[in-house]
């Protein structure tokens, strides 16, 4: 029951198998299975437990076996067992690809050169070497066709290629990535998580300047449509990050919240718009328009969905 692989290769390679095939079977998110659920380790352990038991009891069973042997059978066993693994094609390829001659047999390709006692061998260049040399005929032919004679793309195009592929993914990773949303980029957040979120957040930091309901205290009315530094989601977003005027008005949350935080409490800023607060402060600012807005046909009358009022017509004047 001899073995060309010893136990101290088999068991590591079995184990880190098991513990690849875990990782990738069970599902734990951005953590790995090991940290995320305590319990594999546990099943690591035992695992670990049986291979060595396995081991150990493949070593007792050949031991059996072995008492059981003749002397002659225990020789033969000994010498097969203790004979060294050699990996013959491999040495065999390394023969075809460089073409060595022994140094027996040096003697047929040694030339009458002498250099102070110094002997030349006429040895041929390495087959691998000229097999290379020769795909390199190839690509260059290759690439003559293809970029100077057919004109497929050349460098710049394809530089240029590389770039929009890149800023397309980009746009695409930051759309799923929350925190690297500004003024620029934001958009309003209609879905309840983040206006709870949202809420927390103002309920927590903003109702000591604009009350609970968002009436408007030391800070202006957020039901209104009046604003002082502009509507919109872009515009409070803006004013919440960076804060209100100069010398004046709110201080700026950019140290305080992350760009998703800022997004959901200006969302939920922007969701008071049209409510009717207990004791509404008077209206401060200028009605905002949203410039990109579709134009309403002259002489018609705006009828705005419910959905659209909170996100427009119901912006909040912060400063």
């Amino acid at each position: 029951m001899s073995t060309k692989t010893p136990w101290w290769i088999r068991v590591p390679v079995l184990f880190f198998l098991i513990f690849g095939l875990m990782e990738y079977f069970i599902d734990s998110g951005d953590k790995p299975a090991i940290i995320e659920y305590p319990i594999t380790q546990f099943f690591l352990l035992l695992v670990l437990m049986i291979l060595i038991a396995i081991e150990l009891i493949l070593g007792s069973i050949e031991n059996i076996m072995f008492q059981t042997l003749t002397e002659e059978g225990k020789e033969r066993y000994l010498e097969a067992k203790n004979k060294k693994f050699e990996w013959t094609w491999a040495k065999n390829l390394m023969k075809k690809l460089t073409r060595t001659k022994s140094i027996e047999r040096e003697q047929e390709i040694i030339l009458d050169h002498n250099y102070d006692g110094i002997r030349e061998l006429d040895n041929v260049l390495p087959p691998w070497w000229v097999y290379l040399f020769y795909a390199t005929i190839v690509f260059g032919v290759v690439y003559l066709i293809r970029f100077h004679v057919i004109g497929e793309y050349d460098q710049a195009l394809e530089y240029e290629q590389e770039v929009a592929a890149a800023q397309a993914a980009i746009q695409e990773y930051k759309k799923t990535a929350k925190d690297l949303v500004d003024a620029s980029t934001v958009e309003y957040l209609s879905d309840p998580a983040d206006l709870s979120a949202g809420e927390k957040i103002f309920q927590t930091n903003c109702v000591v300047c604009h009350t609970a309901d968002g009436g408007g205290g030391i800070g202006p009315n957020l039901t209104d449509q009046y604003w002082i530094l502009g509507g919109g989601i872009k515009n409070v977003f803006n004013t919440i990050s960076e804060g209100g005027r100069d010398g004046k008005g709110m201080i700026a949350w950019k140290q305080s919240f992350k760009p998703a935080e800022i997004a959901q409490v200006a969302s939920y800023v922007i969701s008071l718009g049209g409510t009717t607060p207990a004791n509404p402060k008077a209206p401060e600012g200028d009605i905002w328009v949203d410039p990109n807005a579709p134009a309403e046909p002259a002489g018609t009358e705006s009828e705005t969905p419910a959905t659209e009022q909170v996100s427009d017509s119901t912006d909040v004047a912060m400063d």
